[in-house]
C-alpha cells in the first residue's frame, strides 16, 4: 500500500475530556498534512442547546449546488448550512435509512438518489421538494433468486444509468437505465480478485476520461480495498488494498476521501497514493464503535467514520457511524 504523510490529528489547546457539545470550551483542532490540512469546527451541526440535530447516523452525506449540507439519517435526511444551521428536514417514510446518498441536478432540478438498505430499494426523489420519483426494487428480470436484497451504495452515470450496490446480502451490483429499467449486475460475493466482500460503498471517479465505478470492498480478506470498474461492469484494477474498513468514496478534482470504520478518513491523489489520513483514533474501544454517546465525543478523533463530501473550497462534512448522530465540518487550510 503507498503511503506519505500519515497525518494523525493533531490536538490543538483541546481538552480530551471536554464533552463535544461544550462547543464554547472545545478549540479547533489541526490534522492532516501538506496540501491536505483541516482544521475542525467545534460545535459545528449541533442545535442552539448543544446536542445533536440528527439522532443515530448510518448514512451518508452530499451537497447540492448552493452548498447546503445534506444528511441522511436513521430518521430522515437533514439539510445543514454552510454554517451548521438545519434549514430543511425530510422526515418518515421514505426517507428514513438511507445508507447513501449522491445529488445529481438534471434538468435544472435537483435530486437525491438513495440506498435503504433496509427498506430493500433504491430511490429518487427531488432535493428540495421531496417528491418521490423513482423506487429501484430487486429486479426479478436479473434470473437470481435472492433471499434478501439491502443495497448499500448508489451511484449514477453521465448519461443516467444507475448503479446500485447490494453490499449487505449477495454483493452484486445492478445497473439500471434512468427509467429505472433493468440492464444488468456484475460481481459476487467472495475474496477472490474480481468478488466482492461486502461492497459497501461506490461512487462515479470522475478522476479519469472516462469517469469509472471507485468501489469500496470494505471487508475484503485478508484488508480492506478499493476497486475500479468501468460502466460496463468490467473490472479494471485494484486501486489501492491493506485499508482497514472503507466505507465510501467521495470525489473533487484529482482527489478522493475514503471514510474508514476503524476511525479515520484517508485522501488520496490521483495516483491512488494516500496522501493524507484524518481524525485516527487510537483507542480500539472507541473506534468502529456505534455506541459513543454524545459527552464522549473527542473534537478531532472519530470513531466510525461513514460518510462524506466535499464543499467547493475542499472543505469536507464527514459523518460517524454513531448512537447520538455525529457530522464534522473540517474546513482546509490554505
Amino acid at each position: 500500500m503507498k503511503r506519505l504523510c500519515p497525518g494523525i490529528a493533531a490536538a490543538v489547546a483541546i481538552v480530551l475530556s471536554t464533552p463535544a457539545f461544550s462547543a464554547d470550551k472545545v478549540q479547533p483542532v489541526r490534522m492532516g498534512c501538506g496540501l491536505m490540512t483541516f482544521d475542525t469546527v467545534p460545535g459545528w451541526g449541533l442545535r442552539p442547546d448543544g446536542q445533536s440535530a440528527l439522532g443515530p447516523t448510518h448514512g451518508a452525506v452530499a451537497l447540492d449546488k448552493s452548498g447546503n449540507i445534506f444528511t441522511s439519517a436513521n430518521k430522515g435526511v437533514v439539510v445543514f448550512s454552510p454554517d451548521g444551521a438545519v434549514i430543511q428536514s425530510y422526515l418518515g417514510e421514505p426517507y428514513t435509512m438511507l445508507h447513501d446518498i449522491k445529488i445529481r441536478e438534471e434538468d435544472g432540478k435537483e435530486f437525491i438518489y438513495g440506498a435503504r438498505n433496509n427498506n430493500a430499494e433504491g430511490i429518487k426523489f427531488n432535493a428540495h421538494s421531496g417528491e418521490v420519483v423513482l423506487r429501484l426494487k430487486f429486479p426479478s428480470e436479473s434470473g437470481l433468486e435472492l433471499k434478501k436484497f439491502n443495497p448499500t451504495a448508489i451511484t449514477v452515470a453521465p448519461n443516467g444509468d444507475i448503479f446500485l450496490s447490494d453490499g449487505y446480502a449477495s454483493n452484486y451490483i445492478f445497473k439500471f437505465d434512468k427509467t429505472g429499467k433493468y440492464l444488468m449486475h456484475f460481481g459476487s460475493k467472495g475474496n477472490d480478485l474480481k468478488q466482492f466482500n461486502t461492497a459497501h460503498g461506490m461512487t462515479l471517479d470522475t478522476r479519469y476520461d472516462p469517469p469509472r465505478l471507485l468501489i469500496c470492498d470494505r471487508n475484503h480478506e485478508p484488508k480492506g480495498r478499493l476497486l475500479h470498474y468501468d460502466l460496463d461492469g468490467n473490472f479494471i484494477s485494484e486501486v489501492v488494498t491493506g485499508l482497514g474498513m472503507p466505507t465510501s468514496a467521495s470525489v473533487q478534482g484529482d482527489y478522493v476521501s475514503v471514510p474508514d470504520l476503524h476511525g479515520r478518513l484517508v485522501i488520496l491523489d490521483k495516483s491512488n497514493t494516500i496522501i493524507a489520513v484524518l481524525g485516527h483514533n487510537a483507542d480500539p474501544k472507541k473506534r468502529m464503535n456505534f455506541n459513543v454517546p454524545q459527552d464522549q465525543w473527542i473534537e478531532g478523533v472519530f470513531s466510525g467514520t461513514h460518510g462524506s463530501a466535499w464543499d467547493q473550497d475542499g472543505n469536507l462534512y464527514v459523518q460517524d457511524w454513531n448512537v447520538a448522530g455525529r457530522i464534522m465540518k473540517l474546513i482546509r487550510v490554505k
